[in-house]
C-alpha cells in the first residue's frame, strides 16, 4: 500500500502504529483514529464554508450586475474572515421569556444537521466514513434535524414573527421532503441498493442516472433548492414578510451558526446530487487513484452549485401559495408517476442489453414529462378561460377597452 493508492488509509494505518507505539490498547486507537476522522471532516467542512461564502457572493455579484467583494483582501477574499470576527465579537444574548435549552441548542443541531450528512457520501475510492447499506435512508433521517433545529429556534424564541418563520418550515420544508425522497427512490431502485457506495458503483458500469432518469434528477435538484431554503423558495425567511423568519431572535455566533449551516447545506445538496445522479467519484483512472476520484468529485459537485447559484440569482421570489401548489400538485404526483414507471420499465428490461435498457429507461421518462407538461398546459388553459369573464367584467366597470394580445400595451 502506498499513498496514492490508498491515501486515506495509510495515514490511518500510519497514526495508529504511532499511537500504539505509546503503549494504548487497540480499542483506545480505533477510538481515537475516529475521532480524528470526524474533526478532520467537521473542521475542514467548516472552514470551505468560508470560501463558499465568498464564492457566492461574487457569482451573485455577477449575475446581478454588482461588485460584489472586492476591498477587504485581493478580490475580497478576506471579506468573509472579517464578517466571521464580527459575528465572534458581536453581543452574546438570550431573549427574555425564551426557552432556554432548545432556543440555544438550535443552532447546533442546524449545523450538526448538515456536516452528519458527509458521514456516508463515498469521496472516492476506499474514501467514505461510513458504508452504510441504508446510506439514502440514513440521508433522509438525519435531514430532518435541520427542520427540527428550526422549528425550535422559532418556537423557542418567544417572538411571533419568529413562530410564524417556523410554521412556514413545517409548510414548506417537510412537504417537498416527499417528492425529494420520492426521486431518491429512482437510483435506489436501478442500483438495487440503498448504499450510497453501491449507487456510485451502479453507474460504473453503465450510464450516468441522469442520462437515464433526467425527471428524477430534476425533481430531486427543485426539492433540494426548497429543503435548502434558497431562492426561489426563501419564504422562511423573506425578510419583506416576517422581518427575517425564525432566527429573528438570534445575534452573533449562535445566528452565524445558521448562516454557516445555510451556506453548508446548499453545496451538501450538491455533493449528495452528484454522488446520486452523477456517478459520484467515478472517471477514468478514478478507482486506482482515490485522489483522482475526488477531484473528479469536487468538480461534479461545483458544477451543480454552480447551477443552484444561478437559480438564486436569477428567479424571484415564489408566493407561499404558489409553492404548495408546485409541490402538491405538480412534483409529487409526477415523482409518485416516475417511480411506478421507472419500476415497470426496469423490469421488463431487466434482462437486455445495458444500451438497450438506458433508452428505453430515459424514453419512459421524457414520456412520463411530456404527459405531465401537456396535463399541466390544458389545465392553464382552463384557469385562464375561468378567470377570463371576470377580467372582462372588470375591465368594463372601470371604463377602459381589455387590451388585446399582441398590442403592445400593458404587461
Amino acid at each position: 500500500m502506498n499513498f496514492w493508492n490508498d491515501p486515506v488509509n495509510f495515514i490511518g494505518q500510519w497514526l495508529g502504529g504511532l499511537l500504539s507505539g505509546l503503549g494504548l490498547a487497540p480499542s483506545l486507537v480505533n477510538f481515537l483514529l475516529s475521532l480524528l476522522g470526524v474533526l478532520v471532516l467537521a473542521m475542514g467542512s467548516l472552514l470551505f464554508t468560508i470560501f463558499l461564502i465568498w464564492y457566492e457572493r461574487k457569482i451573485l455579484g455577477r449575475i446581478q450586475d454588482r461588485l460584489g467583494p472586492n476591498r477587504v483582501g485581493p478580490f475580497g477574499l478576506i471579506q468573509p474572515i472579517a464578517d466571521m470576527m464580527k459575528i465572534f465579537t458581536k453581543e452574546y444574548i438570550t431573549p427574555i421569556g425564551a426557552d432556554w435549552l432548545p432556543y440555544n441548542l438550535a443552532p447546533i443541531m442546524a449545523v450538526a444537521s448538515v456536516l452528519l450528512l458527509y458521514a456516508v457520501i463515498p469521496f472516492g475510492n476506499r474514501m467514505v466514513g461510513v458504508d452504510l447499506n441504508v446510506g439514502v435512508l440514513y440521508l433522509v433521517a438525519i435531514g430532518g434535524f435541520g427542520i427540527l433545529a428550526i422549528v425550535m429556534a422559532g418556537w423557542s424564541s418567544n417572538n411571533k414573527y419568529a413562530l410564524l418563520g417556523a410554521f412556514r418550515v413545517i409548510a414548506l420544508l417537510v412537504s417537498y421532503e416527499v417528492p425529494m425522497v420520492l426521486a431518491l427512490l429512482v437510483p435506489v431502485l436501478l442500483s438495487g441498493s440503498m448504499g450510497m457506495s453501491a449507487i456510485v458503483q451502479a453507474q460504473a458500469g453503465g450510464f450516468w442516472y441522469l442520462f437515464v432518469a433526467p425527471l428524477a434528477a430534476l425533481v430531486f435538484f427543485l426539492s433540494s433548492i426548497a429543503e435548502v431554503g434558497r431562492a426561489p423558495f426563501d419564504l422562511i425567511e423573506a425578510e419583506s414578510e416576517i422581518v427575517a423568519g425564525f432566527n429573528i431572535e438570534y445575534s452573533g455566533l449562535k445566528f452565524g451558526f445558521f448562516y454557516v449551516a445555510e451556506f453548508l447545506h446548499s453545496f451538501t445538496v450538491s455533493v449528495i446530487f452528484a454522488t446520486v445522479f452523477l456517478g459520484g467519484w467515478q472517471g477514468p483512472g478514478a478507482a486506482t487513484y482515490p485522489l483522482l476520484g475526488f477531484v473528479y468529485f469536487i468538480v461534479k459537485a461545483w458544477i451543480v452549485y454552480f447551477v443552484l447559484l444561478l437559480f438564486r440569482g436569477s428567479l424571484p421570489r415564489f408566493r407561499i401559495d404558489q409553492m404548495m401548489d408546485l409541490n402538491w400538485k405538480v412534483l409529487t404526483p409526477l415523482s409518485l408517476s416516475l417511480v411506478v414507471v421507472i419500476a415497470l420499465v426496469d423490469k421488463l428490461l431487466a434482462n437486455v442489453s445495458l444500451l438497450v435498457r438506458g433508452i428505453g429507461l430515459l424514453s419512459s421518462s421524457l414520456v412520463v414529462g411530456f404527459v405531465a407538461v401537456e396535463i399541466m398546459r390544458q389545465a392553464g388553459a382552463k384557469r385562464r378561460r375561468e378567470v377570463a369573464p371576470a377580467f372582462e367584467h372588470r375591465e368594463a366597470a372601470s371604463g377602459s377597452a381589455p387590451v388585446q394580445p399582441g398590442s403592445g400595451g400593458g404587461l
